[in-house]
């Protein structure tokens, strides 16, 4: 799987959306790495539609920022993705490690809104 960093606009409205990059820029059931504010953000689309899901990029058990690298799927109905380091897997909708419950990623709001990916900032 192929993983690319996207830049985010300095475009924002007044709840915070910052917008990061046009949905065509994400491959289907891949992710793909942006900066928003001083964060690390790792945005994941899943399929070809307009799903799309944002976690912290700082995988805690590697230490490394590599999760928008990270294997998309479900575990039981849970959509997840693995750590492409040492395959932790992590729900997307909470960031709680579905394998260690104790320890867990950030999670960011995501939307799409006409064709452009946008990211809740946090702070």
């Amino acid at each position: 799987m192929e993983s690319s960093t996207v830049q985010s606009t300095t475009t924002a409205d007044s709840t915070n959306w910052v917008t990061v990059c046009a949905l065509d820029a994400i491959a289907p059931n891949t992710g793909v790495n942006a900066l928003v504010g001083t964060e690390q953000v790792a945005i994941f689309r899943f399929g070809s539609t307009d799903e799309v899901y944002a976690t912290g990029n700082f995988d805690p058990f590697s230490k490394a920022f590599v999760m928008s690298r990270g294997i998309l799927g479900d575990r039981q109905g849970v959509l997840k993705v693995a750590s492409p380091i040492y395959k932790q897997n992590f729900n997307l909708k909470t960031g709680v490690c579905l394998d260690d419950e104790t320890v867990s990623l950030p999670v960011y709001l995501a939307r799409v809104v006409e064709g452009q990916v946008q990211i809740e900032a946090k702070g």
